[in-house]
């Protein structure tokens, strides 16, 4: 079982950008998937997060900009995310707890990674 982030790259300040991350694998369910970023010289941080039924939560230093989503049928995460600041910059990561069968307890996953770059 893996995730698989894409979406980053480069973009103006006030620019948009869409991150995906895709679970594969063996997977019988997945709770919570959620965001985090870690910028140059600092430590990895939440930045929004949410699970099966919908339910969201954000860092307050994206509400209003950035907007977490899923597609449950194909256990997929996304990052919308308008706005941007060159403060947003920062290697963006997924996460998700993952079940491979009924009897099993969550799996702690990550993905590799996306760096997002906001800058003139």
């Amino acid at each position: 079982v893996q995730l698989q982030a894409s979406g980053g790259g480069l973009v103006q300040p006030g620019g948009s950008l869409r991150l995906s991350c895709a679970a594969s694998g063996s997977i019988f369910s997945i709770n919570y998937m959620g965001w985090y970023r870690r910028a140059p010289g600092k430590q990895r941080e939440l930045v929004a997060a949410i699970i099966t039924s919908g339910s969201t939560n954000y860092a307050d230093f994206v509400k209003g900009r950035f907007a977490i989503s899923r597609d449950n049928a194909k256990n997929t995460v996304f990052l919308q995310m308008n706005s941007l600041k060159p403060e947003d910059t920062a290697v963006y990561y997924c996460y998700a707890d993952v079940r491979v069968d009924y009897h099993s307890g969550p799996i702690n996953l990550w993905g590799q990674g996306t760096l997002v770059t906001v800058s003139s």
